[in-house]
């Protein structure tokens, strides 16, 4: 899991994104590097380990 620095939102493996294209079982170093927090649109690199 990883945590948005900016809104605390949490990227679950387990769930992915499914609104964003991101299904679920996608570790999060698979995801696009344009990808953005559903939550604050926060870049992918404002995102830490849990």
């Amino acid at each position: 899991m990883c945590n948005c620095t900016i809104c605390n939102y949490v990227y679950d493996p387990e769930v992915g994104d499914p609104e964003s294209g991101i299904a679920p079982g996608t570790a999060f170093e698979d995801i696009p590097d344009d990808w953005v927090c559903p939550t604050c649109g926060a870049q992918k690199s404002d995102f830490e380990p849990a």
